[in-house]
């Protein structure tokens, strides 16, 4: 049986001392030729991705199904050396041979595509850009996964209500800001929360306070109409700030008394404590530094005020709750 081939534009590229090769292809061409290599589990030159997480699979295929697409290339890395792709005159001729590439970047988004094909073959006519380098060794694939994967860090979804103002999907706004906000509390190593925030699917013991809590204390409130707005902290980079600010102070008090760090003792380490502290915010000092037109750290010291004052702890949570 012959092989299929398949002829199209590409740009030939040279990164250092790699050659790549850039084109648009079928989503159905490119499903058939990828494969996952594992590290740690496939013993094979260019194994550098990590296990497939089924949950962001399932993410991507809804996604794909409600028809959108990615504008991201998709990088891969040829390994078959029986049929190689043929590259002349700006033109690449590619054989159609299972298991011939390697995802590099792209995996998930490649198994969503896939598993969404299942309920919709037309989507594989759709055309995705990608990127092929031909046989590298572990060292260069895994160059190129860490700068993607570290170097280059993705852009927060809600970032782009405030590039462009008006997005389609409005309702998921709040949600996404949120969210790109529990992300600055638990990335940004100078957040009292830093790497406290626990993601779904996380092992037992990591993190504190569970993402769709913060999620949920937050969103109503960075709506188009909700305090933040009214105050007018309508960007991303604003209302972070504030939040972070706010934790800092508190941190401030607590830390006096070692109690900040004492997962057993700091109420704020609490699911119950983060919402509450939230609603402090929102209800009582956002309107205050509003007022002074300042929300620096120092002007929720100054209104929390907590120097002569016994700071709440975490039994005394429980002793609310009753």
């Amino acid at each position: 049986m012959a092989i299929e081939k398949i002829k199209t534009k590409s740009l030939k590229t040279k990164f250092g001392d790699l050659t790549v090769y850039t084109q648009s292809l079928k989503i159905k061409d490119v499903i058939n030729i990828f494969y996952v290599a594992i590290r740690g589990k496939d013993d094979e030159e260019g194994a550098v991705q990590r296990v497939l997480n089924r949950q962001r699979i399932t993410s991507i295929k809804k996604y794909v199904l409600e028809g959108n697409i990615f504008y991201s290339t998709f990088i891969l890395n040829w390994t078959d050396t029986t049929l190689q792709p043929e590259f002349k005159d700006n033109e690449i001729v590619i054989p159609i041979i299972p298991f011939a590439a390697q995802a590099i970047d792209g995996q998930h988004r490649l198994v969503g595509l896939q598993e969404a094909m299942k309920e919709n073959d037309e989507i594989g006519e759709k055309e995705i850009l990608v990127t092929i380098s031909l046989n590298l060794k572990t060292k260069d694939a895994a160059k190129i996964f860490v700068n993607i994967n570290s170097e280059q860090k993705p852009v927060p979804k809600s970032l782009i209500y405030d590039l462009f103002g008006e997005i389609e999907n409005d309702n998921n706004h709040s949600i996404n800001r949120a969210a790109d906000i529990a992300d600055e509390l638990n990335s940004n190593i100078e957040s009292p929360y830093y790497s406290c925030i626990k993601y779904p699917g996380q092992p037992k013991g990591v993190g504190l306070v569970d993402l769709s809590t913060v999620v949920s204390s937050l969103k109503r409130h960075l709506e188009p109409d909700g305090v933040f707005a009214s105050h007018k902290l309508t960007n991303l980079q604003n209302q972070k700030s504030v939040i972070i600010n706010y934790f800092t102070a508190l941190k401030f008090y607590y830390d006096k008394d070692g109690l900040w760090s004492n997962k057993n003792k700091n109420p704020f380490f609490t699911n119950a404590g983060f919402f509450g502290a939230i609603e402090h915010l929102i209800k009582n000092l956002l309107i205050k530094c509003a007022e002074k037109k300042s929300f620096k750290i120092e002007d929720f010291k100054i209104l929390l005020d907590l120097q002569k004052v016994e700071l709440i702890q975490r039994a005394d949570l429980k002793k609310l709750r009753r």
